[in-house]
């Protein structure tokens, strides 16, 4: 069967919160195909990522977006299948990879063609599902936002996250001159190492402020990224040296504990916070642009590469979730649906 004859199913099998909870409120259910409105696309999905944002959906604590489908998943990789009446870029059978504000756990999903793009030469379609949400996420903070440059020193909480990965590729890419992560094993600090930090700091065993501080001679670091929040936000501006600028774009620990902004102050500190599900599309696609333009010759040349942990079959959501909770990965979670490419 070719692309172009491939006739769309009415229903599909997707992945439902039956109500806020643990790994278990996640469970296959039955639902209608959606159809793409005339800037959107269809795909069939073969790969679609495990995040945080979709942890915290699950519990009830990030509902999403106005119009959005409440199926979670927010990276996909497959096929496109069908297209919108003003769409022009991309034609029934090509092979892309997208963000979309939900509904990633499933076998269809519709996503914008603004925020659709094709996969990077070299990526498997499951490499491909992983990179959408967490290289958008890394370039709009750590590049955009926090104006990390080359020669600079950087910090990356969660060294072991999809976030915290694909930051520490993107930082060695673009020549940062030390990077920092933290960990909370070491064999996560090998594998962060191996990825080209400097230095991993296990959390569970050492004070990341004073590592830091000796690290850097006392003069703290310029930019760091922050997915844990809590008491770290304190700790933060200590580790943080004169001018730097710190990016919160998770709060796994919740609200920030004991804050004293005297050093915001002493050290001219620029502490920014942002999400990426709640931007516009068009937002979505200028960071897509420059992802396109910046990254994917990295990408292409085999430098970068998104790091894929494990898989699972698209039923077992709740087995993959089980993982991110343990917190024993490195890298990204992914399910999977068995689909195969069509002609």
């Amino acid at each position: 069967m070719s692309a172009s004859t491939y006739r769309v199913p009415s229903s599909m099998t997707a992945i439902e919160i039956k109500e806020p909870g643990g790994p278990e409120v996640l469970v296959p259910t039955t639902r209608p195909v959606p159809a793409p409105a005339a800037d959107q696309v269809l795909i069939r999905i073969h790969a679609a990522a495990v995040n945080g944002p979709d942890v915290f959906q699950r519990k009830g604590l990030y509902d999403p977006p106005p119009g959005a489908s409440d199926i979670p998943g927010l990276e996909v990789a497959g096929q496109v299948v069908a297209i919108g009446a003003d769409v022009s870029q991309f034609r029934v059978g090509d092979v892309v990879c997208a963000l979309i504000p939900g509904g990633g756990y499933a076998e269809y999903a519709v996503a914008y063609a603004s925020n659709t793009m094709r996969i990077p030469k070299g990526l498997t379609l499951v490499e491909a599902g992983a990179m959408p949400e967490t290289f958008m996420t890394v370039w709009l903070n750590l590049f955009q936002r926090g104006k990390l440059v080359a020669g600079e020193s950087v910090l990356i909480h969660g060294g072991a996250s999809g976030i915290g990965t694909t930051a520490t590729m993107l930082a060695k890419a673009f020549g940062a001159a030390k990077i920092i992560t933290t960990v909370g094993s070491q064999a996560h600090g090998e594998a962060s190492r191996a990825l080209g930090a400097d230095v991993a700091i296990d959390y569970r065993e050492d004070d990341f402020v004073a590592e830091t501080k000796r690290i850097t001679d006392g003069k703290g670091v310029d930019v760091i990224l922050d997915i844990i929040a809590g008491d770290y936000v304190a700790r933060n501006y200590d580790a943080a040296a004169m001018d730097g600028r710190i990016l919160q774009v998770g709060v796994i620990k919740g609200p920030a504990k004991d804050l004293n902004i005297v050093p915001m102050l002493t050290k001219r500190l620029t502490h920014m916070g942002s999400t990426l599900r709640s931007r516009t599309s068009a937002d979505k696609a200028t960071i897509i642009n420059e992802l396109e333009q910046h990254v994917w010759p990295h990408i292409e040349s085999g430098k970068v590469k998104p790091v894929v942990y494990k898989t699972f079959a698209l039923a077992d959501a709740r087995g993959a979730h089980e993982l991110i909770d343990s917190g024993t990965h490195f890298g990204k979670i992914v399910l999977t649906t068995g689909a195969e490419l069509i002609d």
